[in-house]
C-alpha cells in the first residue's frame, strides 16, 4: 500500500490512561487494511499453471483465447492490476484501468489512467470511452477481466445517449448532497449510463468474462458495487425516478437527466439488461475481500493486543451523527456493565453512513463527522476512545482517512476557540479535528471496503467535566 497507517496523527493522551495502548490501537487498524490488500487477495485467488487460469474454483483453458484484456475502474484498480500481472504476464494483449487522482501505481501490460472522484471529471469520461471501445472488439475467442473497486461509479463513465459530463457531475452533486444511500446513487447512475448497470457486459458479449470485486458496499451486492457494469440490473426506470421524488431533487437535476428518467418510465428507451439476459451466459464474477474480511482481521488483532472484540454488524448504515450517538451508548454501557463483551472491549462495526448536506457546508466526510458527533456525545466520559476509519485513506474529498474522538476531544477544541456543534452544523468537522489533531491521516491505501468503526473501551479513569453541551 502507498499509505500507511503509521502516519495517523493520534495524540497519547485521548486513547487510553496506558500510553502503551497507543500503538495496540493502530495495530488493530494496521491489521484491517492489510486483510484487504488487494493485490494479495487477488494473488491468493488467481493461478495459472500451463495453460490453465483457476480463479476460484472455476478454471479456464487459455490455450482455447486468441486475447485477453484487462479493463476496469476504482480505487484499488492499481494494485489489482499489478496481481493481473504477475499471474498473466505477456499473455495480456491489452488493458486499460481507470483509478482515482493519485492511485496510480507502475504496470507493464495494463495502462493505469487517473480521474477525479467522487464528482466524475473529462478524464474518467475520456477513460469510459476508450473501455467501452476495446470491450467492443472482444468476440468469442477473447477472454475479458474486469476489475472493479470502490469509487468505480465514479470513475468509470461514459454518459448515456444525450447526456453530457456536466449533466453527470450535477447529478452526482445533488445526490451526494442529499443524503442518498450508494444503493440509490448508483441506481441513478446506471439508467443515465453507456457502461453501467451490466451494459459493459453487453459491450464484451459473446467473449468470455471475469470480474474481479473488491466490495465497498454493505452487504456486497455485486449489482450495486461501481454500479455494476458486468452484472444483472435488479432496478428500474420506476426505481430511479422513485429515488429523485423520495429526495425531491427535481429541480435539482438537469432537464437532459429528468427527460431520461421519464422517456424510460414511459418505455421510450430499453432498460439495463436483467437477471436471465443471455450476455451473462458466460460470465463469471467473483468478490476477493470485503468489509467483513477487514473486520474479522481487526478483532484477530485486537485480541492479541488484550482487548476483548466483539463484531457487531457490517451492516451499519444511517446518518453518520446519529449512529455516532448509538456507538456511544454501546460503549457506555460495555463500561457500565460489562456487556455485550467484558473490558478491555473492542467493538468493531463495519458498513458505510451519509450526510445530508444543507447550504454551504464545510469540509469533511462521513467518518470525520462521524468521530466529531461521538465527542460530542463522550463529554465528561473516559475510557472511551471512537475511532472511525474510511479503509481507502479518502473520507469524502479530503485528504483524511476519518477521525478519532474521547471525552476530552470537544474540550481540547473549546480551549482553542472552536465550537464542536458549530462544526457539525456547518459540517465542517475537517477543521475542527485537525485543530485538536484528531484526524487520521495515511494517504491513499489503495484499497477500499466502506469504513470500519471502533469503540476501544476501558474502566473510567475519573469523571470530567463537560465543557460544551451536546447538540
Amino acid at each position: 500500500m502507498s499509505g500507511t497507517i503509521e502516519h495517523m496523527q493520534f495524540q497519547a493522551s485521548m486513547l487510553t490512561p496506558n500510553p502503551t495502548r497507543r500503538r495496540s490501537i493502530v495495530t488493530v487498524l494496521e491489521a484491517a487494511l492489510s486483510a484487504v490488500d488487494p493485490r494479495q487477495a487477488i494473488l491468493a485467488l488467481l493461478h495459472c499453471e500451463n495453460d490453465t487460469l483457476t480463479v476460484g474454483q472455476q478454471r479456464y483453458d487459455l490455450s482455447r483465447f486468441q486475447r485477453i484484456f484487462v479493463v476496469g475502474a476504482g480505487k484499488a484498480g492499481a494494485p489489482m492490476a499489478q496481481a493481473v500481472e504477475t499471474v498473466l504476464g505477456e499473455r495480456i494483449s491489452a488493458g486499460l484501468v481507470v483509478v482515482k487522482t493519485d492511485h496510480r501505481a507502475p504496470t507493464t501490460r495494463v495502462e493505469i489512467v487517473e480521474a477525479t472522484h467522487p464528482v466524475p471529471d473529462a478524464a474518467g469520461v475520456a477513460a469510459g470511452q476508450r473501455i467501452l471501445a476495446l470491450a467492443e472488439t472482444a468476440n468469442a475467442d477473447d477472454l475479458v477481466i474486469a476489475l472493479l473497486s470502490g469509487g468505480g461509479s465514479a470513475l468509470l463513465v461514459s454518459p448515456a445517449e444525450g447526456l453530457t459530463l456536466a449533466d453527470k457531475q450535477q447529478m452526482t452533486g445533488a445526490l451526494l448532497a442529499c443524503g442518498a444511500t450508494i444503493q440509490e446513487m448508483n441506481c441513478l447512475r446506471k439508467h443515465c449510463s453507456a457502461l453501467k448497470g451490466g451494459q459493459l457486459a453487453r459491450a464484451v458479449a459473446p467473449a468470455t468474462l471475469i470480474t474481479l470485486v473488491l466490495s465497498d458496499v454493505v452487504g456486497s451486492p455485486l449489482d450495486v458495487i461501481a454500479s455494476g457494469p458486468t452484472v444483472p440490473d435488479k432496478t428500474t426506470w420506476a426505481d430511479a425516478w422513485a429515488v429523485v421524488e423520495k429526495y425531491q431533487i427535481t429541480d435539482k437535476l438537469p432537464s437532459a437527466i429528468l427527460a431520461r428518467l421519464r422517456a424510460g418510465l414511459a418505455g421510450e428507451i430499453a432498460d439495463t439488461p436483467k437477471p436471465g439476459d443471455p450476455v451473462f451466459s458466460t460470465a463469471q464474477t467473483q468478490i476477493v475481500a470485503d468489509n467483513l474480511v477487514a473486520a474479522e482481521a481487526a478483532c484477530a488483532q485486537a485480541r492479541t493486543v488484550g482487548f476483548n472484540p466483539l463484531l457487531l454488524t457490517t451492516y451499519l448504515e444511517g446518518e453518520a451523527g446519529e449512529v455516532a450517538k448509538v456507538v456511544v451508548a454501546l460503549a457506555k454501557q460495555a463500561q457500565a456493565s460489562g456487556q455485550p463483551v467484558a473490558l478491555p472491549a473492542c467493538l468493531v462495526l463495519g458498513g458505510e453512513t451519509t450526510v445530508t448536506l444543507g447550504a454551504n457546508p464545510g469540509q469533511g466526510g462521513r467518518n470525520q463527522e462521524l468521530a466529531l458527533s461521538a465527542a460530542v456525545a463522550l463529554q465528561g466520559a473516559s475510557g472511551i476512545t471512537i475511532v472511525s476509519l474510511a479503509t481507502d485513506g479518502s473520507d469524502g474529498p479530503t485528504d483524511s482517512a476519518g477521525g478519532m474522538a474521547d471525552g476530552d476531544t470537544v474540550a481540547r477544541g473549546s480551549a482553542l476557540g472552536l465550537s464542536a456543534a458549530e462544526h457539525l452544523r456547518r459540517h465542517d468537522a475537517y477543521a475542527f479535528l485537525q485543530a485538536t489533531n484528531d484526524l487520521l491521516i495515511t494517504g491513499p491505501t489503495q484499497t477500499n471496503v466502506n469504513d470500519l468503526v471502533f469503540a476501544f473501551v476501558e474502566a473510567p479513569r475519573e469523571t470530567i467535566a463537560p465543557q460544551e453541551q451536546p447538540i
